[in-house]
């Protein structure tokens, strides 16, 4: 059996270091490159850690990045250059940079999902499906809650999940976002789609998507127990793209949603 050169960026952070355990697992990687944006002297598994340039890329068949934007969008031009496969779990992206990894995925495959749980997608697509059925007597607003390292707020997640009532509605994802509220005990529904996050301990996620007619009150959620789903989903993702041509991809595509 052939094995999958796996490079994998952001290498010490939380998720770098859980897919560099679950790849250790799995019998389809072999990790040849080990990527931090600063220079360091530290190895992993006794693998040197390089920064992010075309010498640290070019044996690997397949890049995962969980970084910060700036980062990701470093990562992607030169995956471009070296023609390299790129899963990409980074968020926070702004709509600009949204449109540059769209321009890059007609150079190379791209697999790219603000959650790389199957549930999370799951969840994504009863959520497009509850917010095509409900119609518009129905508000709606999302709740988050992650551990207290992370930075960013809403989360990819629950943005992802706006996406779903977006696309259920048949409107630009943009034009609904409402409020982002930031560890607050209640927040109200709105016309637009109200978010409140919430930062506290070791929480891997918590996410759960609500509806309300004012006479009745539709909730979905999900929560993640173990960070090993991501980085197993990741992976996932990683050898479904393999195959692909360049473009842009999901893990709705992966889970063939329709």
């Amino acid at each position: 059996m052939t094995k999958i050169n796996l490079a994998i960026t952001g290498c010490l952070g939380r998720m770098g270091q859980q897919i560099i355990k679950s790849t250790k697992k799995d019998k389809n990687f072999h990790i040849v490159s080990l990527t931090e944006n600063k220079k360091t002297n530290k190895k992993v598994h006794g693998i040197n850690i390089y920064q992010n340039t075309e010498q640290a890329f070019k044996s690997a068949n397949v890049i995962i990045d969980f970084t910060i934007p700036k980062c990701t969008l470093q990562v992607l031009q030169i995956a471009s250059k070296l023609r390299k496969k790129v899963v990409i779990g980074t968020t926070g992206f702004t709509k600009n940079e949204e449109n540059l990894i769209k321009r890059f995925s007609r150079k190379i495959p791209i697999l790219k999902a603000g959650n790389m749980s199957l549930g999370i997608n799951l969840l994504m697509y009863l959520t497009e499906i509850a917010s095509s059925s409900l119609g518009r007597g129905f508000l709606s607003k999302i709740f988050e809650i992650h551990h207290k390292h992370k930075k960013d707020f809403p989360s990819g997640t629950a943005l992802m999940l706006a996406k779903g009532i977006a696309l259920g509605k048949n409107k630009n994802f943009y034009s609904l976002v409402g409020n982002k509220y930031f560890n607050k005990k209640n927040f109200p529904y709105g016309k637009k789609i109200n978010f409140n996050s919430i930062r506290k301990g070791e929480v891997i996620g918590k996410h759960e998507v609500k509806f309300s007619s004012g006479k009745e009150i539709i909730t979905l959620d999900h929560e993640a127990f173990d960070r090993a789903l991501y980085s197993e989903g990741a992976l996932s993702a990683a050898k479904w793209l393999m195959k692909k041509k360049p473009g842009l991809y999901s893990m709705r595509d992966l889970m063939n949603f329709k």
